[in-house]
């Protein structure tokens, strides 16, 4: 893998940076691996990489269906944090977060990682006693969540102009969450992508898995795809809000639900937020990136779905919602908007595990799994070689649903 550096970028200006090398080597897919892993985002490809370097299993296959960099891993707004409620769930994404802030060391590429702090903005008593609880739980594992007044939430956040005593909700409160940031979400991806290649991972995109394959004793063979079939004793779905569309082609029925989660960006302006602000609530939540652009998510969609556009109702109760707190934010128009696939279990958790049929892993419910990427990867690398669950998400196997041991974890947006 070539090394990027200042002297490599400097060296290469002198050929007009006509002799780098390609990221990533293109293969000729062939019939048979060790491992397919099914999903070429953040979650599949940082598998790859983990179980190339940390289990030397190299004769893996990433499909995915469209190009790197261009599904569910680039239709977020690249939030991350480790404020949870459960005691499952706070050391998996403490860990998660610890490692976003090594990873452009490790991964050679620079993924324009900024801890920036996130903001909860407060305003009804019920989400205070919820985060008050957080708070103490949080503190058990090592994760900060301090409480602010609301003078200090508002000298941090001086566009915070909405709120007041006389306002519909008025601001009563607020949390702080120094661990909280932001980065590149298509640079997480090339980044995996990269690295994983160098160490022998083949990449295939434009790759689309059709259908998944059994042998006749019920174990997993491989899958059908566009360009044929593929074989492999272990097969990885990283596949974010379409994991039942695959799992049901072989009868295996899934405790998740498809939902669209969507987002907006404004147009650039001076910069104003230096924090992610988030406010429980009225479920919006937003930030500004070194571009000067507003990102802007809240609430998914209402019913079950499989679209990607942007629910319109959806769409007007979020920016209503961060008017009431930024009404000088009514001029601003908007660049783009986009919804993504996520799939949700009943309790709001991730699910990665094995599955009633031998050699098929799943690695699904992400309730926005953009900040899980590096710690999902690791854990799940872990999993397909050792076929054991890691320590850190030993919690979130599928069976919690047969025994009913749910993680309620409702987050820190929206309610489940």
């Amino acid at each position: 893998m070539q090394k990027y550096s200042l002297y490599s970028l400097v060296r290469n200006s002198f050929t007009r940076h006509r002799n780098w090398s390609p990221a990533w080597i293109n293969h000729d897919l062939k019939k048979s691996y060790d491992v397919i892993i099914i999903g070429g985002g953040g979650h599949g490809l940082a598998t790859a990489y983990y179980l190339a370097k940390g289990y030397g299993v190299t004769n893996i296959a990433v499909l995915e269906r469209g190009w790197l960099g261009g599904g569910n891993v680039a239709r977020n707004t690249v939030t991350i944090r480790s404020n949870y409620l459960r005691q499952e769930s706070i050391p998996f994404f403490i860990k998660s977060v610890e490692m976003y802030e090594g990873l452009s060391n490790e991964l050679n590429f620079n993924l324009m990682h900024s801890r920036r702090s996130m903001i909860d903005i407060i305003q009804t008593y019920p989400k205070l006693r919820e985060i008050t609880r957080k708070m103490y739980t949080m503190d058990i594992f090592g994760s900060t969540y301090k409480p602010i007044s609301v003078s200090e939430i508002r000298r941090r956040i001086p566009t915070l102009t909405g709120g007041g005593k006389d306002s519909r909700l008025p601001i009563i409160a607020g949390m702080v969450h120094p661990e909280g940031a932001v980065n590149r979400h298509d640079a997480v991806a090339w980044g995996y992508a990269r690295a994983a290649s160098s160490l022998g991972v083949e990449i295939h995109q434009n790759t689309k898995v059709n259908s998944l394959l059994k042998n006749d004793d019920g174990t997993i063979r491989g899958v059908s795809t566009v360009k044929g079939e593929i074989w492999a004793d272990r097969v990885a779905v990283a596949v974010s809000g379409h994991t039942t569309q695959l799992t049901d082609t072989v009868g295996l029925r899934l405790p998740l639900r498809s939902f669209n989660l969507s987002a907006f960006v404004s147009e650039p302006v001076k910069p104003m937020i230096d924090v992610v602000v988030n406010c429980p609530d009225l479920g919006v939540y937003l930030s500004q990136t070194a571009k000067g652009e507003l990102v802007i998510g809240g609430a998914p969609d209402p019913g079950q779905s499989f679209r990607r556009g942007t629910n319109q109702l959806v769409f007007e109760r979020t920016v209503g919602a961060m008017l009431e707190l930024f009404p000088s934010f009514k001029k601003l128009k908007l660049l783009r908007q986009w919804g993504g696939t996520v799939d949700i279990a009943p309790d709001a958790s991730p699910i990665i595990s094995e599955t009633e049929i031998p050699g098929l892993y799943i690695t699904a419910g992400w309730w926005g799994g953009y900040k899980a990427i590096p710690a999902g990867g690791l854990t799940f690398a872990n999993l397909i070689a050792t076929n054991t669950p890691h320590q850190l998400t030993k919690s979130f196997t599928l069976d919690r649903f047969k025994t009913l041991d749910y993680i309620l974890e409702p987050g820190t947006t929206t309610r489940v």
